[in-house]
């Protein structure tokens, strides 16, 4: 079983990035579950979601301690919470930042640095990165396909305009091709 931890802050679409780890990984044939951490959530405050990935049905309900997989959706979080509470060596780290890896105040070994800011400014025209960031995650990692995710894109959006989907679908394989 794969553990995915997310964080990030209130409107930039944590627990819809869990969903979509899900949707995805259901698209590709696994068993998954996507669930977020319920607080006092409002626009900016810290945000964490999760998500498992498993060939075989998943009975676990309990919160991720140990991440296989963490995805940090805003850099700011690393002054603010405690983000690699339960990561090991071995977990890997993707991160939205614009600061070169090796800036950064994190394990070097599996870290993946990404701007899905300046993506998500460039091709959605605001910062919410979730969908960015898992073009990122589908590369890096491998659980999922980049077909499943943009599968999963156009039915969590189905209600929403085609070109909002399009959009989303446009900067997940711009992430997705970025040679990280």
């Amino acid at each position: 079983m794969k553990q995915i931890r997310i964080h990030g802050r209130g409107g930039q679409g944590v627990v819809t990035a869990a969903e979509l780890v899900a949707i995805a990984a259901f698209n590709d044939g696994h068993e998954a579950q996507a669930f977020p951490s319920f607080g006092v959530e409002r626009t900016g405050a810290p945000i964490t979601a999760f998500a498992r990935i498993d060939e075989k049905i998943i009975r676990t309900r309990e919160h991720i301690q140990n991440p296989d997989i963490l995805i940090i959706q805003d850099a700011s979080l690393l002054d603010a919470v405690d983000v690699l509470k339960g990561c090991d060596k071995n977990t890997k780290i993707i991160i939205n930042s614009s600061k070169d890896k090796k800036d950064l105040k994190l394990p070097q070994k599996n870290l993946f640095v990404i701007d899905a800011t300046k993506i998500a400014l460039e091709i959605l025209g605001k910062n919410i990165v979730n969908t960015v960031i898992l073009g990122a995650f589908a590369k890096a990692e491998e659980l999922v396909s980049l077909d499943a995710l943009e599968k999963a894109i156009k039915q969590k959006f189905a209600h929403k305009n085609k070109d909002l989907i399009n959009k989303n679908i446009k900067a997940v394989k711009e992430a997705y091709n970025l040679n990280n």
